[in-house]
């Protein structure tokens, strides 16, 4: 430990103390997972990102984390630990009913959220392509699946092509906020993904 100018030794914090904690609550069963697992792994000396089991549709997400966060601000409060600085839902447009009560219930309880429309599978795209048209779920998953070579399980070798085109797809979703804002188009409109809003927060921690 090294001393003060006029006082006792001050404790050293240690990186592990640092680190910014995310808690997130993903809809689909592998993708997303595996996907923000190896955001994980590549920045896991900066953030600790937890996620947690539940899977569901976006409502029944939203309604899980709600419940997370007061859990976790009631154990906080008493020392148990600490809050999460940020909880995270991450999952797709696709046809979900309840989908706008689910974004404004995370907006009335500071979740934040990460869209992608019609679904991660657009993310991906984006990757290595402008998409500005509109594009059916079933055209993204193909898509996606022949440029990655690989469908649901995301390989080694798609993630690590993933991560290389991070920067381009980032800027490609930005340019499609700005085109649905120009022509007047609700936010979030298809095209659109939010993904790169969380892997910044994983990044940049």
């Amino acid at each position: 430990m090294s001393r003060g100018a006029n006082g006792p030794p001050r404790r050293r914090v240690s990186t592990a103390a640092l680190r910014r904690e995310l808690l997130l609550f993903v809809e689909g069963l592998r993708t997303e997972e595996i996907y923000l697992v190896d955001w994980h792994r590549r920045y896991r000396d900066r953030v600790r990102l937890t996620i947690d089991p539940y899977r569901a549709g976006p409502f029944q997400l939203v309604e899980r984390a709600v419940a997370a966060q007061r859990a976790e601000a009631y154990d906080a409060r008493r020392g148990r630990g600490r809050a999460y600085d940020q909880i995270w839902c991450v999952f797709d447009r696709d046809e979900h009913p309840n989908f706008e009560s689910a974004v404004d219930l995370a907006a009335r309880h500071g979740i934040r959220v990460a869209v992608s429309n019609p679904c991660i599978e657009l993310w991906f795209l984006l990757h290595f392509e402008d998409q500005t048209a509109f594009i059916d779920r079933h055209e993204a998953q193909a898509r996606a699946e022949t440029i990655l070579c690989c469908s649901k399980v995301l390989s080694p070798a798609a993630l690590e092509s993933l991560a290389d085109g991070y920067d381009e797809a980032r800027q490609r979703a930005m340019r499609l906020d700005e085109k649905h804002h120009g022509d007047g188009s609700p936010p979030g409109s298809n095209p659109s993904s939010g993904l790169w809003r969380v892997i910044d927060q994983v990044r940049d921690a």
